[in-house]
């Protein structure tokens, strides 16, 4: 049976409501799952520098197919863009993944002892690998920009908060520390800021609009922690229902 990712079932909101903004409510809505996500095994080991290579690898391998992926769903939010001041923001993302995130993983593969030039795509993706990058997809296709936004923000704020949470650490391992150094960097955390003060500006009002982007931002962060578990454990390929 295919796992359901997008929960039936949406947490209420309380009476009282929460209060501001729409990027501040997914995340406290959603924040037992961005605590699983951010406090993974595989981030402290890789803040301690006790990965193992290999796993480490295998994260690479995988990560550098999802970036490609990811890449095209901000295209494909862009496309939608109401304003040119949200062109601004999208593309800002977009040259992140394609000058900055994706070189860099293919360089820490090549230092890892992977081969950074074969072709990567759908044929080479684990089932989480696979199933988060179509759930990008889809909401990029077929929802507007701000359901987009919903989806691609896990992937992108989860880091900033891994980034500033271990950016004291000092790994002996350059691969490790280098790593860290991208998504502490102040600038990725303006990335960020921006993307999230988009989402506040261009969600529509009502409960009703919120409760659907609560669910996309909520499977993304699902995903997140699937893919972590898929790149800690190998032999762990799916993920959970």
């Amino acid at each position: 049976m295919t796992p359901n990712l997008v929960s039936d079932v949406v947490r209420p909101v309380p009476a009282g409501g929460y209060g501001g903004s729409v990027s501040a409510r997914l995340h406290e809505l959603g924040v037992e799952g961005w605590q699983r996500a951010v406090s993974h095994p595989m981030v402290l080991e890789i803040a301690a520098g006790t990965l193992p290579h290999e796993r480490f690898r295998h994260y690479f391998e995988q990560n550098n197919a999802y970036l490609e992926e990811y890449a095209r769903a901000i295209s494909a939010i862009a496309a939608k863009a109401p304003d040119r001041q949200a062109l601004e923001v999208l593309g800002g993302s977009l040259i992140q993944i394609l000058e900055v995130e994706l070189p860099a993983n293919r360089d820490f593969l090549a230092r890892l002892g992977g081969d950074p030039t074969a072709e990567r795509g759908v044929a080479t993706m684990e089932p989480t690998t696979l199933s988060y990058t179509r759930h990008l997809l889809a909401a990029a296709a077929l929802g507007d920009t701000a359901t987009g936004l919903a989806a691609m923000l896990p992937c992108q704020w989860s880091y900033g908060d891994i980034g500033a949470s271990i950016a004291g650490a000092k790994p002996e391992d350059p691969i490790y520390a280098d790593w860290i150094a991208i998504f502490a960097d102040p600038a990725y955390a303006e990335l960020v800021a921006r993307t999230t003060a988009l989402i506040d500006r261009l969600a529509l009002p009502g409960e009703e609009q919120f409760r659907r982007l609560q669910a996309i931002f909520d499977a993304s962060t699902r995903y997140e922690v699937a893919f972590w578990d898929m790149a800690y454990d190998p032999s762990w390929s799916s993920p959970p229902a």
